[in-house]
């Protein structure tokens, strides 16, 4: 996460090294708050260099997401006896006492208080010869209704062709299995003039893509009382800003995509034409279980009306296998429904008991070797899919964002919708968009040729 900062004096400076887990929330989250340490003049180092000060953004989605914290923060604590090691994020908002325990730990931080993360690392600092064991900054997360105002500033690296601006964090849905609005809360929106603001720096920093990135996007603006304001609004003020040449926004659920809502996206060229449309179950009776507020008929009128809108879209989602009291019937049905979507890519989860979520209590808990082996038929699903997918493109033409050199002359990114590209350029293509020829396949990726600079 960590690279050189504007104003940094290497080896003259206090130095922070930070490691973000989990979601792009998260990485946002992180780099805001190295955007804070660099602006009170630490030097931003690599998480495995020695540091003064150690930040691990923690993930708490699933059980294993709570082991690779606590085996971060330990590997952090080791790496410098003498360092302010903080766990903060999701993980030491719901366990702040189990996270406290790990032996090193300086500061517990939840998912509130992070624009205070110097001040207080400071305030340790001070006291060091009195520290006894971890202090503690966590809030009622659920009692939070203003988004907390922390930013990128001017510390976010500039060699990067896409940018992840976060809009919104928090989530009232409540589903079964999440425990992720306990760990973060009510939605709480940013003010479209802070985002167009950031939009606009990231622009002058020479990003050709922006991200729109939240815990629950669907629900921007739902608590801004005093403004008419949602996410098609806003993707419509942030598509007028010059420099910015593409537009996606993170993983959505079907209620959202409707006519309404499609028809202005639609008029929006620079929107990408790749959706991650949440649905976790292709049963309707799972889907109750999980509590999810749609089902299968109204995802599949979403799907309709997305590639009735966008023709060559790309179409990406997650699925959980062995959710508790899944029987084969249901399984059977949630195969046939991903098999009739043809997504470009599923994202597969065995299912995991999350302690503190009513799923974790339910009844029919499935064996591990039941939810293995209904993951390995479902994946091999998504990549018979996957293929069909990549063969469409053959012969065709994409437009292509390249964000990396990979080999002497061979350059790699994104298509529109989403397909990872390989193309030989005499010159450097990075942070460039083409028109690009495909073909052929190789693996996940498609091999093309170039044609000529997209317009810009």
């Amino acid at each position: 996460m960590a690279g050189q900062y504007p104003g940094q004096c290497p080896g003259q400076c206090p130095r922070v090294a930070a490691l973000s887990l989990g979601c792009k929330v998260n990485a946002y989250d992180t780099e805001a708050m190295l955007a804070l340490f660099a602006q009170k003049g630490y030097e931003i180092v690599p998480f495995d260099s020695r540091a003064d000060v150690y930040l691990i953004n923690t993930c708490t989605v699933t059980n294993i997401g709570d082991k690779k914290s606590r085996q971060m923060i330990r590997r952090a604590c080791k790496q410098n006896e003498e360092a302010i090691v903080v766990a903060c994020g999701c993980y030491s908002q719901l366990n702040p006492e189990e996270a406290g325990r790990i032996p090193g730990v300086s500061l517990i931080l939840g998912t509130g208080e992070r624009g205070r993360v110097v001040e207080l690392v400071e305030q340790l600092e001070h006291r060091r010869g009195d520290r006894r064991g971890a202090a503690r900054a966590v809030a009622d997360i659920a009692r939070e209704r203003a988004y907390e105002p922390i930013t990128l500033g001017n510390g976010r690296l500039t060699d990067r062709t896409r940018a992840f601006i976060k809009i919104e964090d928090g989530c009232d849905r409540f589903c079964t299995y999440c425990a992720i609005p306990y760990a973060r809360g009510p939605v709480r929106s940013r003010r479209p003039e802070q985002v167009l603001a950031e939009v606009e720096k990231m622009a002058a920093l020479g990003c050709k893509e922006i991200v729109l990135a939240g815990i629950h996007v669907a629900s921007y603006g739902k608590d801004l009382k005093d403004m008419d304001t949602n996410l098609a609004s806003l993707l419509t003020l942030v598509h007028e800003i010059k420099g910015i040449q593409r537009l996606r926004f993170s993983s959505m659920e079907p209620t959202l995509m409707d006519g309404s809502f499609l028809r202005v996206i639609r008029d929006l060229p620079k929107v990408c034409d790749h959706f991650h449309l949440s649905l976790q179950s292709g049963c309707d009776a799972t889907l109750k279980r999980m509590n999810r507020r749609y089902g299968v008929q109204a995802y599949r009128q979403a799907i309709e009306g997305i590639r009735a809108a966008f023709p060559r879209t790309g179409l990406t989602t997650d699925m959980i296998v062995g959710f508790p009291g899944e029987t084969d019937k249901e399984f059977a049905e949630s195969c046939a429904f991903a098999e009739e979507m043809q997504f470009s890519k599923i994202h597969v989860f065995p299912f995991s008991a999350k302690k503190g979520t009513p799923a974790a209590g339910f009844p029919d808990q499935m064996p591990e070797p039941v939810k293995a082996e209904r993951a390995r038929r479902l994946t091999a699903i998504s990549d018979k899919a996957r293929e069909a997918f990549l063969r469409q493109w053959i012969g065709r033409t994409l437009s292509v964002l390249f964000e990396q050199q990979s080999a002497y002359n061979l350059y790699e990114g994104h298509a529109a919708n989403y397909a990872r590209i390989k193309a030989a350029a005499d010159h450097n293509a990075v942070n460039q968009i083409w028109n690009a020829r495909v073909l052929s396949v190789e693996g996940d990726w498609l091999n093309a040729e170039l044609i000529d600079r997209a317009e810009e």
